[in-house]
């Protein structure tokens, strides 16, 4: 989670919403690293998460990811949560909920849903602490007008 939080603070830098993602294999090996990208990008798709999943995808030349674990500092949303689910994610690993968007636990669980086609066993709360204090000081410096 300490390198998904790295990939946070890089995407603050370039004025995106501070949340980073990593994935490994299935022997626990770092394949992909990405943060948000959606200012840099000017792209709405491009949550760290789908960057992540697309990227290790075409590294391991499939797109089944049933053997790979995500680390994301942010609960994802509905857009995310329904890519991390049509990736057949292994586990599934975040940081602070999102109160907000989230679609794992807080607002909708799409992985528990009657709709969802795979179970994905998840665990929440890793590093929480620190990963919900970079986003709030994120969005209050953006209130504010004093960007770090």
């Amino acid at each position: 989670m300490e390198l998904a939080l790295e990939e946070a603070r890089e995407a603050a830098l370039h004025g995106d919403v501070p949340v980073g993602a990593v994935l490994l294999d299935g022997q626990r090996r770092l394949l992909v690293a990405d943060h948000n990208r959606r200012e840099c990008d000017q792209d709405p798709t491009a949550h760290a998460e789908i960057l992540v999943l697309r990227r290790a995808a075409q590294a391991l030349g499939r797109w089944r990811l049933n053997d790979c674990t995500l680390y994301v500092t942010l609960e994802p949303c509905p857009m995310c949560a329904g890519a991390i689910l049509q990736a057949r994610l292994g586990l599934l690993v975040y940081g602070a909920d999102d109160p907000k968007a989230g679609a794992v636990r807080t607002v909708l669980n799409l992985p528990d849903s009657s709709l969802s086609f795979h179970r994905l066993p998840v665990i929440a709360g890793v590093c929480e602490e620190a990963c919900r204090v970079l986003l709030q000081q994120w969005f209050q410096a953006q209130r504010t007008g004093v960007v770090e």
